[in-house]
């Protein structure tokens, strides 16, 4: 039997706060934390956070975080990279070492 993710625009579903653990969930803003949110999403979520990720931000928004984002792991980078067709370049995490997930928002 398929769970599916309730769209709740402007909040994070329940189900996603696992996600950010070391965050207070009401805090976060969809609009000004969205590099945060899309990063961490994309990093550690599964095939249902991805859904929701894509149906509460437009592909241009994600896209944007991936070019912009110094978190995001090495392979989640490349996974986004070959779906978006990015240059290395382009992308900020390739800049630096990422270590994967950072700190607080």
């Amino acid at each position: 039997m398929r769970t599916e993710i309730q769209i709740n625009k402007g909040n994070l579903p329940k189900c996603m706060e696992k996600y950010f653990w070391d965050t207070d969930v009401k805090a976060l803003d969809m609009e000004k934390n969205r590099v945060f949110i899309i990063e961490r999403l994309l990093n550690v979520g599964d095939e249902k956070t991805l859904y929701w990720v894509f149906t509460n931000y437009s592909e241009d928004v994600i896209r944007d975080a991936v070019l912009t984002s110094r978190g995001l792991s090495l392979k989640t980078a490349r996974c986004w990279q070959n779906y978006f067709k990015l240059k290395e370049e382009e992308m900020r995490c390739f800049g630096i070492f990422s270590t994967g997930i950072r700190g607080k928002f």
